[in-house]
C-alpha cells in the first residue's frame, strides 16, 4: 500500500511540475490558439510539451524557451492547409513526408510562427531559432541542434499514448493495433534520443494492453 501510495505521489508531483511549466509558456499557447483547432493540434500539442520538457530536464545544455515554443509552434502551418488535403497528402500517401502539403505546413508554419512571437515582445534571434526549428520538422532527416532533437522527438513520442494512437490510427487509416505494429517498425527507428527510444517503448507496451492490441 505504501509503494502505491508513493507512486500516485510521484505522478502527480511529476504532473504539477509540468503543469507550472505549462503555466510558463501558457502565452504562447494562448497566442496560437486558432490555429490549434485543427488536425486535433489542441491534443497534440499539449502532450508533446510535456515530453519535451521531460527529455529537456535531461539536456540542462538545450535552451528550454526554444524547445518550449519550438513544440508549441511547430505545426501550427496545418492552419493553412485545406483538411481533406491535410489526410490524403499528408499522411495517407505512400511518400507522405515529402508530400508537397508537408513542406507547405512548414513554410507556413515558420511564417505564423513570427506573427505570434512578435507581438509578445520575443527578440528576432529567439524566433529565427525557433523558426529554424519548425523549417523541415518533418521533412528533415535530421536535427539541427540539441533544441531541435528534444522537439522532433517530443513530435513523435506522443503517437505512442493511447491518445495518440486513437487518433492517429485514424489519420493513417489504420486499427489501433496496426498503428502500434508501425510505431515499432517506422517512427522508433526515427529517435534522436535514448530517453525517448525508452519512453515510447514503455509507453507502447501499455499503450498495446490498453487496447487490447493482441486481442483486436
Amino acid at each position: 500500500m505504501h509503494n502505491i501510495q508513493h507512486s500516485q505521489h510521484s505522478i502527480f508531483t511529476a504532473i504539477s511540475y509540468l503543469n507550472v511549466l505549462m503555466n510558463n509558456y501558457a502565452h504562447i499557447l494562448k497566442a496560437s490558439e486558432k490555429y490549434m483547432r485543427v488536425r486535433k493540434n489542441d491534443v497534440h500539442i499539449p502532450i508533446s510539451f510535456h515530453y519535451a520538457m521531460k527529455l529537456a530536464e535531461n539536456y540542462p545544455n538545450a535552451d528550454r524557451d526554444v524547445v518550449a515554443a519550438g513544440i508549441i509552434l511547430h505545426d501550427i502551418g496545418w492552419f493553412s492547409i485545406d483538411e481533406d488535403d491535410i489526410f490524403k497528402k499528408g499522411f495517407q500517401t505512400e511518400n507522405y513526408l515529402q508530400s508537397d502539403v508537408r513542406y507547405l505546413h512548414e513554410s507556413e508554419g515558420v511564417r505564423l510562427s513570427a506573427e505570434v512571437l512578435r507581438p509578445l515582445g520575443y527578440s528576432e534571434d529567439f524566433i529565427k531559432k525557433v523558426q529554424t526549428i519548425i523549417d523541415g520538422h518533418d521533412t528533415r532527416g535530421f536535427a539541427r541542434s540539441a533544441e531541435d532533437e528534444i522537439v522532433r522527438d517530443a513530435d513523435k513520442l506522443w503517437r505512442f499514448t493511447v491518445t495518440g494512437v486513437s487518433i492517429a490510427s485514424d489519420w493513417f487509416k489504420q486499427t489501433p493495433s496496426q498503428y502500434c505494429a508501425r510505431l515499432l517498425t517506422d517512427v522508433v527507428p526515427q529517435l534522436h534520443l535514448p530517453e525517448s527510444i525508452e519512453m515510447a517503448k514503455t509507453d507502447l507496451v501499455e499503450t498495446e494492453k490498453m487496447l487490447c492490441c493482441d486481442v483486436i
